[in-house]
């Protein structure tokens, strides 16, 4: 349990797209709901750190989340994750979001 409240010393994640250092956008990457995790992807399709974050998730075997770009389950990438409930008759599609740009006000100084 010690493990999970010492923060990392790798020095990419300071670049990493989602880290704002207030946690505001933590929902996203860690949520069941599909249109959050096509977000995050979205996110991540454009971070400069991807490659690094999703090698440091695979090294620490992180649980679950969208790391560098992947869905992680069971410190596995996994392709997708079925919803709750009974499973659909007709597989549904992919989704994929393409990421809405921040308007240049809401960007902090």
């Amino acid at each position: 349990m010690l493990e999970l409240l010492i923060e990392t010393d790798d020095e990419w994640n300071v670049a990493g797209r989602c880290n704002d250092n207030n946690g505001t956008l933590t929902h996203l990457f860690f949520s069941d709901n599909t249109n959050h995790q096509a977000r995050a992807k979205a996110m991540c399709s454009k971070c400069s750190v991807s490659t690094q974050c999703l090698e440091a998730a695979l090294t620490r075997r992180e649980l679950w989340g969208i790391w560098g770009g992947e869905l992680i389950e069971n410190g596995r990438v996994v392709i997708g994750k079925r919803g709750r409930g009974r499973p659909r008759k007709q597989p549904q599609p992919v989704l994929e979001v393409n990421e809405v740009p921040i308007p240049p006000e809401l960007i902090p100084a």
